[in-house]
């Protein structure tokens, strides 16, 4: 069986765009290795979500067509989260498969699509209301005073950080009164009390030295 890969990353993305392509990649690649194929092509572009005219997917779709090829994308919302191109690409004859739903046919990918589509439109009526709703109470729409709201915002995670610190501070001190003092073996009796670190992440001989001595 014979594959075409497509990634994409929306513009206001395009900083990350190494890190964005890089896990669709990993994603397809795992995705091709359970398989017995050929990657015949592969096609990466930097578009907007609302924009349909991508002339790298159009050269995939293309490739794809000549080789009898089967089109792999990553993450079906890679590609839009417009009803009409999802069901335009459906009309291209070219089959085609997203890592994250593998099994899915495709009535319920024009099913998602259209769902997709109305959750968009939901969000921007919303939005849309609420500023008219704020308008005509006489709220001024954005921050008067971004610097005052980055003094307050900064003063909101130093009070979360020091939350923490002290929780785990208080953490560690009961592993020590234990008689343990290994750095290792204090972040590995962490691990197992499913503690975690600032981050969410598994705790290290390190992170638990910077909490000693913050």
């Amino acid at each position: 069986m014979k594959f075409v890969s497509y990634y994409r990353v929306s513009t206001e993305k395009q900083g990350l765009l190494g890190n964005g392509i890089e896990a669709q990649r990993q994603s397809v690649a795992r995705y091709l290795t359970s398989l017995d194929c050929e990657l015949v092509g592969t096609f990466e572009e930097v578009e907007s979500g609302a924009n349909n005219a991508r002339p790298q997917l159009a050269a995939a779709l293309q490739l794809a067509k000549s080789k009898k090829a089967v089109l792999v994308i990553a993450k079906l919302d890679r590609l839009s989260r417009n009803a009409a191109f999802l069901l335009q690409l459906q009309d291209s004859n070219v089959d085609f498969v997203a890592c994250d739903m593998p099994n899915a046919d495709k009535l319920s990918i024009g099913i998602i699509a259209l769902l997709a589509q109305r959750e968009r439109q939901l969000i921007s009526e919303r939005t849309k209301a609420g500023l008219a709703v704020a308008k005509q109470r006489g709220s001024k729409l954005g921050n008067p005073n971004p610097s005052a709201a980055l003094k307050t915002a900064q003063i909101a995670i130093q009070a979360r950080k020091k939350g923490f610190v002290g929780e785990a501070l208080n953490a560690i001190r009961e592993i020590q009164g234990t008689g343990l003092s290994s750095l290792n073996r204090i972040a590995d009796c962490l691990n197992k009390r499913g503690e975690k670190t600032a981050r969410g992440g598994r705790w290290t001989a390190t992170a638990v030295k910077r909490v000693l001595e913050s």
